[in-house]
């Protein structure tokens, strides 16, 4: 079991293993490999990692829509092998795909909704006006929710998780395909519902801005193993000095490491190339000093490059720092890319 299980531990997973048989010429997949976390009760605990890591076959098997290969999970309370019909009463889940039928109404779906839950159809019809209400689409209650906007199609079907009234939520890349507005109208809900309602909230993303603002504890996967845990401050916080990042254009990763390894204060360097363009990485305790360094270093190797920034610890260093390559929402690495970042499989 992990180090930080707690008996306020919402979800606990022991050493997860996912692997999806090959078929044909195709070979067999690992999508999980070892995987371990707890999830303290009433927090909102963010599952980040490129497409691929195995954020998604991780929720499946927590909402025992899967079974894992080997290993053992624990939600609410509940073993997700030996008792998944109480997990399942004891969640909600929002798939990355729309969950509401669109030819019925957003009251008509709600309703529906807390009726297979077991719901009464007086208690039903009351819970699906207040969480008409609380998503703000009450004016909206009586239209097709096929007319709807993407965000408030993806509220909706928040709420429709919701008509149970659960302990833990878990949202599958809640916010993949909305528009900046609705993005934000989205986290606001999330913050909320985790604030107000007192539930553990489990989210799933890819996207660095997301987890930051919106998870109070972050668990980054790569691989199907996990890298480091924590919360966004202490991950950040980690990690002393500035980074340092150049657009590189036609790049040559070997050109690139010799041109700036005479660079005083440069280290924890990635180079990645893709053949038309890339990505110079580093960490330096001196930025102010180290960005002119390493742009003089790049034109006298006649190396060409774009955009030059420096600024403080992000997310992206940190998965940076703990996977030795930089965030890439593919699930690869660039190719031909080359690292001395450190790198570590243990969970902090």
């Amino acid at each position: 079991m992990p180090e930080n299980t707690t008996a306020a531990a919402a979800i606990v997973a022991a050493d997860l293993v996912k692997v999806y048989p090959g078929r044909g010429r195709r070979p067999a997949v690992r999508a999980l490999d070892g995987l371990s976390f707890s999830v303290a009760a009433g927090r909102v605990f963010g599952l980040l990692g490129p497409n691929g890591a195995g954020k998604s076959t991780t929720t499946k098997i927590l909402t025992t829509l899967s079974r894992p290969t080997s290993g053992s999970a624990v939600v609410a309370g509940h073993d997700v092998a030996r008792d998944p019909a109480a997990v399942r009463a004891a969640i909600g889940y929002v798939s990355q795909g729309a969950s509401t039928d669109p030819l019925l109404t957003a009251r008509e779906n709600l309703e529906i909704a807390a009726r297979l839950r077991g719901v009464a159809p007086a208690e039903a019809q009351a819970r699906a006006l207040r969480l008409l209400d609380e998503f703000g689409l009450a004016e909206a209650s009586h239209r097709p929710v096929g007319s709807f906007s993407g965000g408030m199609r993806r509220r909706l079907d928040v709420a429709a998780a919701l008509v149970h009234r659960p302990r833990v939520l878990f949202l599958d890349e809640p916010t993949t395909g909305l528009d900046p507005e609705a993005r934000a109208a989205m986290w606001a809900e999330i913050r909320r519902l985790s604030a107000q309602e007192a539930l553990t909230v489990v989210l799933t993303t890819h996207y660095m801005e997301e987890a930051d603002r919106l998870a109070d504890e972050l668990l980054l996967v790569n691989g199907g193993r996990a890298v480091v845990q924590g919360t966004p401050a202490e991950l950040k916080a980690a990690l002393h000095g500035d980074s340092v990042r150049v657009s590189l254009l036609e790049p040559d990763a070997a050109a690139v490491r010799r041109a700036v390894a005479p660079v005083p204060g440069l280290r924890d360097v990635v180079v990645e190339a893709s053949g038309v363009d890339g990505v110079l990485a580093a960490r330096t305790d001196d930025a102010s000093a180290a960005v002119g360094a390493v742009i003089a270093a790049l034109d006298a190797a006649g190396i060409r490059f774009g955009q030059v920034a420096a600024s403080h610890p992000t997310l992206d260093d940190v998965y940076l720092h703990f996977v030795g390559h930089t965030f890439d929402t593919s699930g690869s690495a660039g190719s031909g890319a080359s690292t001395d970042a450190s790198t570590t499989g243990v969970a902090a």
